[in-house]
């Protein structure tokens, strides 16, 4: 590549044809299909491609860039590391790994000061989980049906989408807080959580009385952006612990400034008896935690509790982590969010008043969702038309997400620290690609 390539992003024909040759003979599909778009650098809400042009990401990566790509707190703790330590024994820690957890701590209830620090979201689920399990003696674990939890063991068995069966023994599915669909038919537009109070009286009888946790998001996010009403986790708490089981608070996708509170559970003021993180703790690099108390911590010690992996307490992702926490505060970007997410609120909400097919629009903060339709009346679901227009705005020049539970829907979730001008451009484009679409 030329010095003039570098900076545009443009790749050479030549090696542009090799590299598309090559990534389609040597990359294993993984479960969704690859684009035949290379990107090759990525900056703040910005990407660009192989062959220059500019995208605004309104996806933040995989959900993780909550920052921005390439954050500068981000790119100097990364140099730090490898002018420090990048990876050590898991038992042998680092000065970064300790601050983060007691930084962490900080920013949480005194019931969530123990962290361990993993890789991946399934990872820290899976912990979870077999922590819970190990605490409370039980194997039963209780989870949203639509929900996403990792794919691993475990976390598959509590992700209850199309096609992840069969899950294992102990697995069970509750009906989600999806007001615009009642799961059971009751509600009509407004959730009054008789699914989850239902949800567990089947849970009752088919439960052997060996519970031991029950796992939700504060906002279900690969399920299609459901936002549960106010005091619902509240009573999920209250039916756990009627059951002898604790709560995990999956905060991959909600937590960290995400929904306009430093954690999505914050909303209710109802601390889970463990929460997990991910996406937004690593910013871009793999990191996870789990988080627990120190009751809950030791019984679970005592009762046998391990979870050994190569790259746990790992340096390097935990000083980016580090340097996440202390952004996050330090330029208040939970404010942000809300200030941002009710500017970009109103562009999507004008959207919708234009276009039938945009049948609700939801969310908080900076997590929004745009839910597809043929029409309003019957709200048939209409993924066809969320596939046309996904495709041109990205045309456009902007990516948009489907969430992997709800193909009928939009996930809008820009960097925190996106400006009111990428906003504008992205409702644009999102206008544009509507029409384009053929949406009325």
């Amino acid at each position: 590549m030329t010095q003039a390539d570098s900076k545009s992003g443009a790749i050479e024909a030549g090696r542009l044809a090799r590299l598309k040759a090559q990534a389609r003979e040597h990359l294993l599909f993984y479960g969704r299909e690859l684009s035949d778009t290379l990107i090759t650098q990525a900056q703040g809400a910005r990407l660009r491609d192989e062959t220059g042009r500019e995208i605004i990401d309104f996806a933040s990566g995989q959900m993780c860039s909550t920052l921005g790509h390439s954050h500068p707190a981000m790119v100097k703790a990364i140099q730090d590391a490898t002018a420090n330590a990048i990876h050590i024994d898991s038992t042998k820690i680092a000065p970064e790994v300790v601050e983060l957890a007691a930084e962490l701590a900080a920013l949480l209830p005194p019931t969530l000061d123990k962290s361990m620090f993993l890789s991946t979201g399934g990872e820290s689920n899976e912990a979870a989980i077999r922590l819970a399990k190990k605490h409370t003696g039980g194997f039963e674990i209780a989870s949203l049906a639509n929900s996403w939890h990792g794919t691993t063991a475990a976390a598959a068995s509590s992700t209850f989408s199309s096609g992840y069966g069969p899950a294992m023994a102990g697995a069970y599915a509750l009906p989600p807080p999806y007001a615009y669909r009642c799961p059971v038919r009751h509600c009509e537009g407004a959730c009054d959580m008789t699914c989850l109070d239902v949800g567990f009286e089947m849970f009752d009888t088919w439960s052997t009385g060996a519970g031991a946790a029950v796992i939700v998001e504060p906002v279900q996010s690969a399920g299609g952006i459901i936002v549960p009403p106010d005091g619902w986790l509240r009573r999920v708490r209250e039916h756990a612990a009627a059951r002898g089981m604790l709560v995990i608070y999956d905060e991959a996708q909600t937590g960290l400034g995400r929904l306009g509170l430093n954690f999505g559970f914050e909303h209710e003021g109802e601390p889970p008896d463990l929460m997990t993180l991910s996406k937004t703790l690593g910013a871009g690099v793999p990191l996870s935690a789990l988080v627990t108390g120190g009751a809950v911590a030791e019984s679970a010690k005592s009762k046998g509790f391990s979870f050994y992996t190569s790259h746990a307490n790992d340096p390097l992702p935990a000083r980016v982590g580090l340097a996440v926490v202390r952004t996050l505060v330090g330029e208040n970007l939970a404010a942000r969010a809300r200030e941002m997410g009710a500017y970009l609120r109103q562009g999507l909400d004008d959207l919708a008043q234009r276009y039938e097919m945009l049948g609700d629009v939801r969310g908080r903060g900076m997590l929004i969702g745009l839910e597809f339709v043929h029409d309003r009346k019957t709200k048939r679901r209409n993924p066809e038309m969320v596939d046309r227009a996904t495709k041109r705005a990205f045309e456009l020049g902007l990516i948009v997400n489907r969430p992997g539970g709800a193909a009928h829907c939009w996930r809008i979730a820009p960097p925190l620290t996106v400006e009111r001008a990428d906003i504008d451009s992205a409702v644009a484009i999102m206008d544009q690609a509507l029409r384009d679409a053929g949406a009325r």
